[in-house]
């Protein structure tokens, strides 16, 4: 099934068992993902999984950011709110990658493209992109990269 119309019948089944709250959160993500269709057939016309996921992973960076300052500004409610939209996103992300695989396949990238240094992310970053695709959380993977490659 894909990622939209996974969403869509969550909507549905949302809407029939009256959970007002989880209706809400997936209207917002459906709008994100028609705002990304209405882009795209500007340019090429289809929007792919790929490009649906980073979508999903720019609005829970951005819900994250949001309940952090929410904590911070003595607004515990509205953090909770926000982090209540974060796991309703979560949901339709791939499964992440663990630490222990991201790290090995870091240490395979590094030696596939010969990184030597910093001025080599890229390449590495490029590489494990290729091999994981929507799977591979960019902002997760870079981290390790720089970790890896300062050592």
């Amino acid at each position: 099934m894909s990622l939209r119309a996974q969403i869509m019948d969550d909507l549905k089944t949302a809407m029939k068992a009256g959970q007002s709250e989880k209706v809400a959160q997936i209207r917002g993500i459906t709008a994100k993902l028609k705002d990304l269709e209405v882009a795209a057939r500007a340019k090429s016309g289809e929007v792919t999984e790929a490009e649906m996921i980073s979508a999903l992973r720019s609005m829970i960076k951005s819900r994250t950011e949001s309940a952090a300052m929410y904590r911070q500004g003595g607004r515990p409610e509205l953090a909770e709110k926000e982090e209540g939209e974060i796991a309703t996103i979560q949901s339709y992300l791939p499964p992440e990658l663990d630490e222990g695989t991201l790290k090995a396949a870091i240490d395979e990238a590094v030696t596939a493209v010969g990184a030597e240094g910093m001025k080599d992310m890229g390449k590495v970053m490029a590489a494990l992109k290729e091999r994981f695709g929507s799977d591979l959380d960019p902002a997760r993977a870079s981290g390790l990269v720089k970790a890896r490659l300062s050592a």
